[in-house]
């Protein structure tokens, strides 16, 4: 499924591959690789709550400070209730030397660049750049999508505090307990 003009970069209209995804709906179950180049699955972590962020490239400007943001924050959300992706085409080894140089050890940080299973499933691969867009999902532990945001221009943050209210929600977290 193409959908036509979804996100722009730099103002350029782009395509993407897949659905767009609800709230309600099933999260789809995807294949990616970590900077071991082990296989994980979403299904890898059921039962918790997953914050999942996709991005164009760990080493660009807004994909960077996404990421040590969600790093930061997800130091403050239990880690037996909460698990914190972000999702690229990155190679797995520039994953890991950005996670090293970076102290980023409270997220995971999985490459799609194989199968491109993610990008596909969850409709943020841009088609002509084989990159996927910025967005977020927040999925509960049974597997169902409870926040989802494209952001329309790829260059753009997402709204990180959305996000991050949707996960306290659903984890049940309090905010006194997440300071």
């Amino acid at each position: 499924m193409e959908r036509k003009d979804a996100v722009t970069m730099k103002g350029m209209p782009m395509s993407l591959l897949g659905p767009e995804l609800r709230p309600g709906l099933n999260a789809p179950e995807f294949k990616v690789v970590d900077s071991d180049m082990k296989e994980v699955r979403l299904s890898d972590t059921k039962g918790k709550v997953r914050l999942i962020a996709a991005v164009p490239s760990l080493d660009t400007p807004v994909c960077h400070m996404e990421a040590v943001r969600f790093n930061q924050e997800a130091e403050k959300l239990p880690a037996d209730k909460v698990a914190v992706l972000v999702v690229s085409m990155d190679l797995p080894f520039a994953s890991k030397r950005f996670c090293g140089a970076e102290g980023v050890r409270n997220l995971k940080a999985l490459s799609d660049h194989r199968e491109a299973s993610f990008g596909a499933a969850y409709g943020v691969l841009i088609k002509d750049l084989r990159l996927l867009s910025r967005a977020i999902f927040v999925i509960d532990g049974n597997d169902m999508l409870r926040y989802v945001e494209y952001v329309r221009e790829v260059g753009d943050h997402p709204d990180y505090e959305a996000a991050l209210n949707a996960v306290r929600e659903v984890a049940g977290i309090t905010a006194r307990a997440a300071a």
